[in-house]
């Protein structure tokens, strides 16, 4: 019979850690939190210290019935959860749920679900940390607090339905004030001029870019302006004048944290981060390998921290050289520098195994699972690497007292990037020095090629730039950036559009009812403040009830001077052009739990509904009615007939409105490239996007 007893929060785990511990241990999962204040009221006592109010959670009766039988049982137990606040609180939580005081109890925590860290923990446990505990409560009642206050005043002054808290109105803020930026955006006029140069003997022009007169750079803001210089350089005489030749290095990429994973999770796979989330915590919490068993295979997702072990460092050493020799790994990798509190107790997120190679596990991997796994891997063999190195050339050439330009680099060592680019690492450079260049080689000029442009409004946010732009400010921790874009998305206070996200009607009137009513609840400085407060509170330096103390009044007294004083807003639906059937009336976009319907605007009097299609701009190539997107049974999205079944037209690429240049039919979108539908056409056109210049 099993002497010890090990409480882990995933059941998931259970089977991945009772392989490693043998028959003395019995593993079971408490499912997730077992108490929390209750649903029914703000779960705490502001007369009496702040004393926050816990019942068990419905539904989870039976899973400590379990848990107890299996206490009395054994000799001593292990709270396993995650090694985080939340999982320190609720260790705490089951301890007291579980009524532990007369048992021998141990708090033992691991980065990584293999069998050498779930055994070191055992030989290393502790007790609860109530400092963490706290830190967790804290965070709890406040945002309890903002929710449960702010929420039924949105009910009662909007519509039902809405919510509050305390760091997605911050984001939410955030998207609105850039969407404020954008609206109000006054585009500017710049020109720029190339040359291009021709060498004897050479078929390939080199381009130069106008710098100015001399060494001072000169800005072209008109058509006039260029026009000018054209005619200053008419009959110029181009001459090679400087010519400076250097090494830049490239720097290693530092290994993931949950925000970096994000971001280029989005912008490689164009993972939402809810996904991307949900994916790492199944490498996380383990995978059926074929000749492994079940076992997790990157380290744990939720961390702000680039540090890694000893031993991971060693491993990743050994493996480098022996793949791809000595020169190609890293003695020393500096780790990144913040001025916020990192909670070091974590590592980076990496493979647990560098020897699990991507492509040899694959076959045991969802086509996600392994997308993702590979990033993960890549990252961080590739930050145990050696940087890049260039070789470069700066030309300097002028004409009749102007200046043009020439950068070209070269790769002269590959070091990390033989096993990862990043996007801005695959643009290479227009000009590729063919020959050797002096200043005596003879230059002509074959062509000038003035072009106007406008400065471009900041760039709307996607989830990676908001997840950046929230670490940046100090908003939130690594385990609130996917549930707070989430709810902003699922309270259809934000919608996304090719990873775009704009705010609504809706977003926008909830937005400006927070700024005015609770503006400290949306300032940016004050809720970063508090994050801070929570971190001093982790740290044992700080009460957490001063904290909850403290901010609690404040917001009492804004909510119940916003319920006399603001006036209610109405939101109308969004009026469609489909006709209803029955009535003859425009039909109305309703949100149900399922997303996005269309209703008559007469009810009750008239009825009817039906499914709601986003219409897409395209015909159908078939019928020629317009082409909407769809989703399977299992809930895959695809883009079909708006007819369908009469019309049994469908793909699973987004259609482009243009045509193809080959045969006039249907393209489609993959990737950065349009693609014929009709294979036998087999045309294929790359999407060109002119880079402009952004105003920050």
């Amino acid at each position: 019979m099993a002497k010890y007893l090990v409480i882990v929060e995933s059941p998931a785990k259970v089977k991945t850690i009772k392989k490693f511990l043998g028959t003395n241990y019995e593993v079971l999962a408490s499912n997730g939190h077992v108490r929390d204040m209750p649903k029914s009221q703000l779960g705490f006592d502001a007369a009496n210290d702040y004393e926050p109010k816990y019942i068990t959670i419905r539904g989870k009766g039976d899973i400590l019935a379990k848990l107890r039988k299996e206490v009395k049982k054994a000799e001593k137990v292990y709270l396993a959860t995650d090694p985080d606040r939340e999982g320190e609180a609720i260790s705490w939580h089951l301890y007291i749920a579980l009524k532990l005081e007369d048992k021998k109890v141990y708090r033992i925590t691991f980065n990584e679900i293999t069998k050498n860290a779930v055994k070191e923990s055992l030989k290393n446990p502790r007790e609860i940390d109530l400092s963490l505990v706290n830190a967790q409560q804290a965070r709890r009642m406040l945002d309890r607090m903002v929710g449960y206050r702010i929420s039924p005043l949105l009910w009662a002054k909007i519509k039902r339905g809405l919510s509050a808290g305390r760091v997605q109105s911050v984001a939410l803020r955030i998207i609105c004030d850039r969407e404020e930026e954008i609206n109000a955006f006054i585009p500017e006029e710049y020109w720029t001029l190339e040359a291009a140069l021709s060498i004897k003997g050479e078929r390939k022009s080199l381009i130069a870019k106008y710098h100015g007169k001399s060494d001072k750079k000169a800005e072209l803001s008109s058509k006039e302006e260029m026009d000018q210089l054209l005619k200053e350089l008419e009959g110029a005489r181009f001459q090679v004048t400087d010519i400076k030749k250097g090494e830049r290095i490239k720097k290693v990429p530092l290994p993931f944290t949950t925000s970096t994973l994000q971001q280029e999770a989005s912008k490689v796979l164009n993972f939402s981060t809810q996904k991307t989330m949900r994916l790492a915590q199944q490498l996380y919490e383990g995978v059926e390998i074929k000749g492994q068993g079940t076992v997790g295979i990157i380290t744990y997702l939720r961390t702000d921290s680039t540090r890694v072990s000893d031993e991971a460092i060693a491993s990743s050493k050994e493996y480098i050289i022996k793949q791809y020799g000595a020169e190609y790994a890293a003695d020393v990798v500096i780790e990144k520098k913040k001025e916020q509190k990192i909670q070091d107790a974590h590592e980076a997120i990496r493979p647990t195994d560098i020897n699990n190679i991507p492509a040899n596990i694959k076959d045991s991997l969802s086509r996600d699972q392994f997308r993702l796994y590979q990033l993960i891997w890549k990252r961080f063999t590739a930050s145990r690497m050696t940087p890049a190195k260039y070789a470069t050339t700066s030309i300097k050439i002028d004409a009749n007292n102007h200046r043009f330009t020439v950068s070209a680099s070269k790769l002269s060592f590959d070091g990390y990037m033989s096993i990862y680019k990043e996007e801005e690492d695959e643009k290479t450079d227009s000009n590729t020095l063919v020959k050797e260049i002096t200043k005596d080689t003879k230059l002509t000029l074959s062509s000038l090629d003035p072009k106007q442009h406008f400065t471009q409004p900041p760039a709307h946010y996607t989830e990676a730039s908001l997840v950046r732009a929230l670490e940046d400010l100090g908003i939130g921790r690594p385990s609130t950036y996917a549930p707070t874009i989430t709810t902003i998305l699922a309270r259809r206070y934000v919608v996304k559009e090719d990873k775009n996200l704009y705010v609504s009607e809706l977003g926008e009137v909830v937005n400006s009812m927070m700024m005015d009513a609770f503006p400290t609840i949306v300032d940016v400085n004050f809720t970063a403040n508090l994050e801070a407060l929570l971190d001093k509170v982790e740290a044992g330096t700080m009460n957490w009830k001063t904290v909850v103390s403290n901010f609690y009044p404040d917001l009492d007294e804004a909510v119940k001077k916003a319920e006399k004083e603001l006036d209610e807003v109405e939101i109308a639906d969004e009026v469609s052009e489909e006709v209803c059937e029955v009535c003859g009336k425009n039909m109305v976009i309703k949100y149900g739990p399922h997303g996005k319907f269309l209703a008559c605007p007469g009810f009750p009097d008239c009825r009817n509904t039906k499914p709601y299609f986003e219409k897409i701009g395209v015909s159908c190539p078939k019928c020629g009615k317009d082409i909407v997107v769809r989703k399977t049974k299992k809930g895959r999205r695809y883009y079909g007939c708006e007819a369908i079944p009469e019309c049994d037209f469908m793909v699973w690429q987004r259609p482009s409105k243009e045509t193809c240049a080959q045969c006039g039919g249907l393209m489609l979108i993959k990737g950065n490239k349009l693609v014929c539908a009709d294979e036998q056409c087999g045309f294929v056109k790359k999407i060109e996007s002119e880079p402009e210049r952004a105003i920050n």
